[in-house]
């Protein structure tokens, strides 16, 4: 069953994940979560996968969690209490897994993304949009404060402009998510291909160790006072500049020669 809810496979350098549930929107049941996971697993333990593209089919990236699944779990003698903290766990966790994965991740985005599904593109590394695709956080709406989306979205978007997605539940057009933070490009359809290609072979052709390096180090240091991120990060150059892929770098900018990189 997760096979099909998520389509994930390498391709080259590239390793995607394909959230594959249109009929329901690509809403984020406990299934298609776990199976997301997986896929992340079996990506980190990929060792010819170099950065990570996570898109959807059909016309709607995620609306978030499956608000039809929850609604049932309410049936149970707990109303759902139990259910309700499997799911946000399993979220969080996956969520998570994205940030700390060793792979750099790119969302590619082509529809509508709201709610948790808004929070997955906020939690990956880049995010790549068509200019039709919007995101917004409306739980309020419907009495459920976006409280678990709103972890990923405010920690990439400045707090006035996240808590006016909050707070009024309004979507954002992608031309309006790159100028706040949220995503990295807006541009026509007919270009997303190309420029996730440019994109993805870009990143690819960098030292892998590097990456894994740097990736960890960013979200370690943004959680930091300045000092203690100093402190941090000038012993991760420390360590970075004494690896092999350091040396063979510096050496070949010095002799005007593309890198050899062994990944070490």
């Amino acid at each position: 069953m997760a096979e099909d809810i998520v389509l994930a496979g390498r391709r080259g350098d590239v390793f995607t994940i394909c959230l594959n549930r249109p009929q329901s929107r690509n809403a984020l049941s406990v299934k298609m979560l776990s199976a997301i996971g997986s896929a992340l697993k079996t990506a980190e333990a990929d060792a010819k996968a170099r950065v990570i593209i996570i898109s959807a089919k059909g016309p709607v990236f995620c609306p978030g969690h499956d608000l039809k699944e929850m609604s049932e779990a309410r049936k149970n003698e707990d109303r759902g209490r139990e259910f309700f903290e499997k799911t946000m766990k399993l979220c969080s966790s996956v969520m998570q897994r994205i940030v700390s994965h060793r792979l750099p991740v790119i969302a590619d985005v082509r529809g509508v993304a709201t709610a948790a599904g808004c929070q997955l593109v906020a939690s990956c590394d880049l995010a790549v949009a068509t200019e039709e695709a919007s995101f917004a956080t409306p739980g309020v709406n419907i009495g459920l404060f976006c409280s678990t989306p709103m972890v990923a979205l405010s920690r990439n978007v400045p707090r006035k402009q996240a808590m006016h997605m909050l707070l009024t539940g309004e979507p954002v057009k992608a031309k309006v998510a790159v100028s706040i933070g949220l995503i990295n490009k807006a541009i026509p359809e007919s270009e997303m291909d190309k420029e996730l290609e440019k994109l993805s072979s870009t990143i690819a052709s960098k030292s892998a160790m590097t990456l894994k390096i740097g990736k960890e180090a960013f979200y370690r240091q943004v959680e930091m006072t300045l000092p203690e991120a100093y402190e941090y990060t000038s012993q991760v150059m420390v360590e970075n500049m004494l690896k092999r892929d350091a040396e063979e770098g510096i050496n070949a900018f010095i002799e005007k020669r593309d890198p050899d990189w062994h990944d070490e």
